[in-house]
């Protein structure tokens, strides 16, 4: 798992926190992001960068970009938020199916958009990230 991919819909609030949490516990791989529907070249979520600060990770270069066909392929693993985006996915780009499985697989949850929301919002969608990542973090090691 050299290149994993964690996606939502905006890629300013979730996988932006993904990415980076993702990166701190897995050194030696490159972590991307990206959105379905991106809000290009926005930074995170002030809400984001703050709990993303508060949790000892630095998001404030963060700049959304669209999923693209290339970022699919090249990616090992694509981690979404939803599984609605999981389908989405799967729907605009075929070929990604057996690569593509929800952050929260494991613990047989989604993790709730906390865009326009208050801070409880983002720290629960937080509070998910870190349980997925947890999950997650131990089954690609064992890959590598």
């Amino acid at each position: 798992m050299n290149i994993i991919l964690t996606l939502c819909i905006g890629n300013i609030c979730r996988s932006p926190l993904a990415q980076a949490l993702l990166a701190q516990q897995l050194p030696g791989a490159s972590v991307w992001s990206a959105g379905l529907a991106a809000l290009l070249c926005q930074p995170a979520d002030p809400l984001s960068v703050q709990i993303a600060a508060a949790n000892g990770l630095d998001i404030s270069t963060h700049r959304a970009q669209q999923v693209s066909s290339f970022l699919c392929q090249k990616s090992d693993l694509i981690l979404v938020m939803e599984q609605a985006h999981k389908d989405q996915l799967v729907q605009q780009f075929p070929l990604v199916r057996g690569k593509v499985f929800t952050l929260g697989q494991y613990g047989q949850f989604d993790i709730a958009d906390p865009y326009q929301q208050p801070l409880e919002a983002f720290e629960a969608a937080y509070a998910a990230i870190a349980k997925g990542v947890a999950d997650w973090v131990p089954r690609i090691r064992q890959l590598n």
